[in-house]
């Protein structure tokens, strides 16, 4: 019969015996501790990687929609069938296993910043398609109103195009905040101690997989909605009143 005994995670990791505290003070740690520990691991892998995405992303999207710079809209239109169209694990794999031993200098970087790298990477490529729909649905009258006043190419992306678009995809990106919370799951794979990882090992160590998978899971829909609802208010913060990305219009 399957165990939801939950005061697993009161138990000693060590001896697996019961502690008088969750949160223990001695040189040994809590099945909970370990847990919070995990989930650290996670919040970290996914909010670098975010950042990561979200800077590289937003470069290779602007360069899709350069009007005058074929050679960078074909450099930014592989980028992102590049790292779209390979799984995420496979990426994990070739960052942390081959890219190595091609390139020496990566010898000694450790394994976070190799799976920050794999899954910032593979956000980047959904992150510039997003921010490429978001700037070609803006009228062009804006582009050309732009050019009008003297802006230059830099000028009138920064201080026009991209601040709108930034708006209209602030739901897409809502999605992939929360998704990247979800996919640095994959640093399993690589030994990194995350909560995917602390659910492996501790299943296996007290055999009451299902009260940690419970807790594992808790975790996750507490990041995703924590992101959800900090995006939520960006979003409500920053759109444009009365516009309507769909037909690129605003009216009151």
């Amino acid at each position: 019969m399957l165990s939801l005994d939950m005061s697993v995670f009161c138990q000693d990791t060590l001896t697996n015996e019961a502690v008088a505290s969750c949160f223990a003070h001695g040189r040994d740690q809590t099945y909970l501790q370990w847990m919070l520990n995990a989930w650290g691991w996670t919040v970290s892998v996914a909010l670098a990687a975010l950042l990561l995405a979200l800077v590289v992303g937003s470069i290779i999207g602007t360069l899709r929609t350069l009007p005058d710079s074929p050679w960078l809209v074909r450099f930014g239109n592989a980028w992102v069938e590049l790292f779209r169209n390979i799984p995420l694990l496979v990426q994990v794999f070739i960052w942390y296993f081959v890219l190595p031993k091609m390139i020496p200098a990566m010898r000694d970087l450790p394994p976070l910043v190799l799976v920050v790298c794999a899954l910032g990477f593979f956000t980047s490529a959904r992150i510039a398609e997003q921010l490429r729909s978001g700037i070609q649905a803006l009228p062009r009258g804006q582009r050309y109103a732009g050019m009008a006043v003297g802006f230059t190419t830099f000028q009138y992306y920064r201080f026009v195009l991209l601040p709108m678009a930034y708006r209209i995809i602030m739901p897409p990106l809502t999605s992939e905040s929360m998704n990247i919370f979800k996919n640095s799951s994959v640093a399993f794979a690589v030994s990194i101690p995350e909560l995917t990882q602390f659910y492996l090992q501790a299943g296996e160590e007290t055999s009451a997989q299902i009260p940690i998978y419970i807790g594992v899971v808790i975790l996750y829909v507490i990041s995703a909605m924590l992101i959800n609802r900090i995006m939520t208010f960006i979003e409500r913060r920053i759109r444009v009143p009365g516009f309507v990305a769909a037909g690129g219009t605003g009216g009151h």
